[in-house]
């Protein structure tokens, strides 16, 4: 049985928990403040769940999950991430993390940055535009799920949707596509890090991450982006909807 290590208890990373584990996975969590504070959590999520410390959390899974922005100065467990694929949520959004001179720039994207700290890992940018939380604007009472269940379909389903997914690495591109087919999504590669802009906050894509978008749509409007634009768009002052 696969084991993925959560990194982060928050938001994304409960809710990450909760598909993961109603698709079959097995999960080890950790957040910042230890194990004993995740007790409610894992009581919930249920016998398929643990909680750790970071760096068992790490250890324990096969692959591994950070839900957190990315700062230079996290302490990431980067023996026991070692050779793993490590997939990362985050999107750069200036109003929340400040400004990065080499993401401002174009020279670097956030995720690249993110391999720099794992530099024997595989890291892969994924799950970065869809929400984990309720819908804004409720339309329907499913609207209340967070956009990760309510836009899930079984495979072959004419309105299934597709997320993207960038990395330096074949087989980490390889796993996220596996993964995202288990929770019920198409995946679109957008290989590697340094294109990773392409699905960023602003970007054509973007516009369409509350509600998603099929596969032929995603890779449309991944190919409609422009990088000068999308980094004047990174600068504004983004909110999540």
């Amino acid at each position: 049985m696969t084991t993925i290590g959560i990194l982060g208890a928050g938001q994304a990373g409960s809710t990450l928990a909760r598909a993961a584990i109603a698709a079959g996975y097995d999960i080890v969590i950790a957040n910042s403040r230890g194990p004993a504070t995740l007790k409610e959590l894992v009581s919930e999520l249920g016998p398929r769940a643990r909680a750790a410390s970071a760096a068992d959390a790490a250890e324990a899974g096969d692959f591994a999950f950070t839900a957190f922005p990315y700062s230079p100065s996290d302490r990431l467990p980067v023996q026991e991430l070692a050779g793993k694929v490590v997939i990362d949520n985050n999107n750069y959004m200036v109003w929340r993390d400040g400004n990065y001179p080499e993401v401002d720039s174009g020279r670097k994207t956030i995720h690249e940055l993110r391999q720099e700290q794992l530099p024997d890992s595989k890291v892969a940018k994924a799950f970065s535009h869809i929400q984990f939380h309720e819908r804004f604007s409720l339309r329907v009472p499913s609207d209340a799920l967070p956009g990760l269940f309510r836009l899930a379909r079984p495979a072959g389903a004419p309105d299934r949707k597709a997320l993207v997914v960038s990395s330096n690495y074949p087989d980490a591109v390889e796993l996220v596509t596996r993964f995202y087919d288990d929770l019920g999504f198409d995946a679109v590669d957008n290989s590697p890090l340094s294109e990773s802009w392409r699905s960023a906050p602003g970007t054509p894509m973007w516009r369409h991450h509350v509600d998603g978008q099929s596969r032929a749509e995603l890779i449309h409007n991944l190919q409609l982006a422009q990088r000068i634009e999308s980094r004047l768009k990174e600068r504004s002052a983004y909110r999540p909807g």
